[in-house]
């Protein structure tokens, strides 16, 4: 169950904040605590990533309007503060550094992921 806080919401330890499958139209910025973000896989779960403080997720969900890619969960009690298109869309008129920094986050996701392909596919540790 969630709570409102004064600033985003407060879920508890292993509360889904989003589900692997469902539509998005929104990104998150986690304000306190941890998630992880979980990929189901047939009949198995991958842990993808643990997220803390600071950090967003879901925000493809501005640019595509497709399913979401992972399920995310708290790790303990975590704020999470709800970024909808449009709301996104006047921060970042406010600050155009923003979209910046959300390209700048986003960048170094997919060159982590690549490395992670590589090594996959080679069997070893490629710097990207």
């Amino acid at each position: 169950m969630e709570t409102t806080g004064h600033l985003g919401r407060v879920h508890r330890d292993g509360e889904i904040i989003v589900h692997q499958g469902e539509l998005g139209d929104c990104m998150y910025v986690i304000l306190e605590g941890r998630v992880e973000v979980l990929r189901d896989q047939g009949a198995r779960t991958v842990r993808l990533a643990v997220l803390s403080g600071g950090e967003v997720f879901g925000e493809m969900a501005l640019f595509e309007r497709e399913p979401r890619c992972a399920t995310v969960r708290a790790l303990g009690e975590a704020r999470v503060l709800t970024v909808d298109k449009r709301g996104f869309l006047r921060r970042v008129h406010e600050d155009p550094s923003l979209a910046f920094r959300i390209l700048q986050m986003m960048s170094h996701r997919i060159r982590e992921m690549n490395a992670e392909l590589a090594q996959l596919k080679l069997g070893e540790s490629v710097p990207c």
